[in-house]
């Protein structure tokens, strides 16, 4: 099982544009004050701008790409329901990426939102190639 399956983010489309995922809230998504925690919101924002970063990078030529930076802000809480992020590129240039990725909730207002700087990789040693 790989980390996606076992918070339940399910990726629902990808793109050297835009990347799209979803989880469906459940107790093990909530911290101890019943609402979502921030490392949920964390996690859909780096892995969703990863995924495009590396699509992109990957039909750049390049061996994929990886994250350096991530900031994310938590807008409002959550407690439950369905919650769908999207990701977008700010910036892609030859050495670096920068992406911005939006949460939001079954109702459509923004819960978190971040952005994630990633290293282009030119060749495969960095990640074991």
């Amino acid at each position: 099982m790989d980390f996606n399956e076992l918070i339940g983010l399910e990726i629902v489309d990808v793109s050297e544009d835009e990347v799209v995922g979803r989880i469906v809230i459940d107790d093990r998504h909530l911290q101890p004050y019943g609402i979502v925690h921030g490392g949920v919101f964390c996690t859909m924002i780096e892995t969703l701008a990863s995924y495009g970063a590396a699509t992109w990078a990957m039909s750049q030529g390049m061996f994929g790409a990886v994250g350096v930076h991530n900031s994310t802000d938590f807008i409002r809480s959550c407690r439950g329901g369905e919650v769908t992020a999207r990701a977008t590129p700010v910036h892609r240039g030859r050495s670096q990426q920068l992406w911005e990725v939006t949460v939001r909730g079954g109702d459509g207002r923004m819960v978190a939102r971040g952005q994630v700087r990633l290293h282009n990789l030119t060749e495969p040693s960095p990640i074991g190639g």
